[in-house]
C-alpha cells in the first residue's frame, strides 16, 4: 500500500505495517470495490486517504469506477481523490469505466475533472478501439477530448 504521507516504514527488515492500518486499508478497498458510498464516506471521514493505492497502483477511484459504482466514485472525488491517477499498467479510472461501459461513472468522473486523454490507452482511445460510439460522444461532448 502506498500513499503520499502514508504509513511509516519501520527500520530493519521488510516493511511492516500496523495490523490495524492493514485492516482499515482492506475495508476501504472492499468498500470501493463493493460500491457502498455510505461506508466509503465513513472510512474517509475516519481518516482513510482518498488516494490510497493497492500493490498494482489501482486507486480507490479506479476500483469503484471499474466496478461501476458512480456514487462511491462521487464520494471519493468529494474527499479529494485524484480522478486522473494512473495505475501501474498506465490505465486511468476513466478508461476503466469506458471499458466496462458505465456511462453514469464516466459522467461522474468527467464532472470531477477526469481527463479523457490521460493514460494508455486513454479513455477516448479505448472507446474508439472497442467501437463504443456512445462513449466517444460522452467523452467528446464536454469539449475535453477530440476524436482523431
Amino acid at each position: 500500500m502506498t500513499q503520499e504521507g502514508g504509513p511509516e516504514v519501520r527500520e530493519g527488515g521488510p516493511q511492516e505495517f500496523d495490523p490495524e492500518v492493514v485492516r482499515l486499508a482492506g475495508q476501504v478497498f472492499d468498500a470501493a470495490r463493493g460500491g457502498d458510498p455510505a461506508l466509503v464516506r465513513r472510512l474517509l471521514d475516519a481518516g482513510a486517504p482518498p488516494n490510497l493505492t493497492n500493490d498494482r497502483g489501482d486507486t480507490l477511484v479506479m476500483l469503484a469506477a471499474y466496478h461501476g459504482h458512480a456514487e462511491a466514485v462521487r464520494v471519493l472525488l468529494e474527499h479529494g481523490a485524484d480522478p486522473n491517477r494512473i495505475n501501474d499498467r498506465g490505465q486511468s479510472p476513466l478508461a476503466g469505466a469506458v471499458f466496462k461501459g458505465t456511462p453514469d461513472v464516466v459522467r461522474v468522473l468527467l464532472e470531477g475533472g477526469a481527463d479523457p486523454n490521460a493514460g494508455r490507452p486513454s479513455a477516448l482511445e479505448a472507446a474508439m478501439m472497442f467501437e463504443r460510439r456512445d462513449m466517444v460522444e460522452l467523452l467528446t461532448s464536454g469539449g475535453g477530448a477530440t476524436a482523431e
